[in-house]
């Protein structure tokens, strides 16, 4: 007898990572009972995580997968020079979302998932710099001709391993995103991201520091070893 295979579970931060969209906009699909374009009512939660809705992922992949050409059809970009540069606010509306900030929170949280930018600026003052990301409209058109809106997008490259951290190094050293979900147990920045976000970290909402001097890193968030492990600590309560 063969058992049977359990689902992967996907709250709303995951789920709209991969459909482009807020979680929030994702909860609004369920509370608000929304149909696809074949009449289909949004699935149902099959389990909760804490206070977060856990649902079946390949349900809701195939109910977007079903509402993809009326969702594509809805949105009409402006007509742009392709090598026009755009700043992040502004290929957030270029693409249709709602959130000047949907952008920034993609490159943010979600390495791998949106185009890097075409040209970085360095910014500011010695006191007070900062790097300003743009990106030409050729490569936000060829992003969304290979995202058709169901699961990771067409020609997407793998995001990469997470690196090996010891549990015994430096206590104060500051640790980024994808080293904390490496010592947390997480099997990809994504999964972190959504955690983080749901707020089941919550020994990570304050941060210890931000990269200095990183390059496109600069400005992201660092915790140290000893606030990873004491969170990790938490979790194996659980």
């Amino acid at each position: 007898m063969t058992s049977r295979r359990e689902p992967r579970l996907a709250d709303a931060a995951e789920i709209a990572a991969e459909q482009g969209l807020t979680p929030a906009r994702i909860t609004g699909l369920y509370t608000g009972r929304a149909k696809n374009a074949a009449g289909e009512v949004f699935p149902e939660p099959v389990d909760m995580r804490g206070r977060a809705r856990l649902w079946d992922h390949a349900e809701v992949t195939k109910w977007f997968a079903r509402r993809a050409p009326a969702r594509l059809a809805e949105h009409a970009p402006p007509s742009l020079d392709p090598q026009t540069l755009l700043n992040a606010a502004e290929a957030s509306r270029y693409l249709g979302y709602k959130n000047a900030n949907q952008v920034t929170t993609f490159v943010r949280d979600h390495p791998g998932y949106f185009p890097e930018p075409d040209v970085v600026e360095d910014k500011g003052t010695a006191e007070n710099p900062y790097r300003r990301q743009l990106w030409k409209v050729a490569t936000l058109q060829a992003w969304m001709a290979t995202r058709p809106g169901r699961g990771r997008r067409a020609g997407a490259k793998a995001a990469p391993p997470l690196p090996d951290v010891p549990a015994d190094g430096d206590p104060d050293e500051l640790l980024g995103a994808s080293q904390a979900a490496a010592l947390l147990g997480y099997k990809s920045i994504n999964s972190f991201s959504s955690a983080l976000s749901q707020g089941n970290l919550p020994l990570l909402k304050e941060t210890d520091g931000v990269a200095e001097n990183a390059g496109r890193q600069n400005g992201r968030r660092r915790w140290t070893r000893r606030r990873i492990l004491q969170q990790a600590a938490q979790r194996s309560k659980r």
